[in-house]
């Protein structure tokens, strides 16, 4: 299972991420460009002394990741554009979790080459959550159904 992050342009989320991936020994793949640096103080704040415990892999863009990830491996990505509830979703251990942006999502082309789209049931109006809230959300299912959670059986 994998973490994966299109372009992300808030830093503390991106913190949170690497947090979340090192606490659940999930990887993470950032795409960029990020719509900050690298070295940002919010970022660096967020994962905490966390960054070292887990394994982020940055990519150039889009198709730099489309053809480094591995080849069994399932784009799942996270949008508010499908019907299909996460919880109805039977996920993989080789499965790749993909949030888009926080301003944008993913452009149609990062969308249509997903290989499953999956969304968070919401009560109108609203719209969306935070995308570190949503990772966890759904990541947390998947691990569940994969028993991929450390120490698990």
């Amino acid at each position: 299972m994998r973490l994966a992050l299109y372009e992300p342009d808030i830093p503390p989320n991106l913190g949170t991420m690497i947090r979340l991936g090192a606490c659940l020994g999930v990887s993470l793949d950032v795409i960029e460009p990020c719509g900050f640096p690298w070295d940002d103080r919010d970022l660096k704040r967020a994962a905490m002394d966390y960054g070292a415990l887990g394994e982020v892999r940055r990519h150039g863009c889009w198709e730099s990741f489309a053809t480094e990830k591995p080849g069994a491996a399932r784009v799942v990505l996270l949008t508010t554009k499908t019907a299909l509830p996460f919880t109805d979703f039977a996920f993989r251990p080789s499965d790749i979790l993909l949030v888009g942006r926080e301003s944008a999502g993913v452009p149609d082309a990062v969308h249509d080459a997903a290989d499953a789209r999956v969304t968070i049931p919401m009560r109108p109006p609203a719209r969306s959550l935070n995308v570190a809230m949503a990772a966890a959300m759904v990541l947390s299912e998947a691990l569940r159904q994969t028993n991929g959670f450390p120490g698990g059986k």
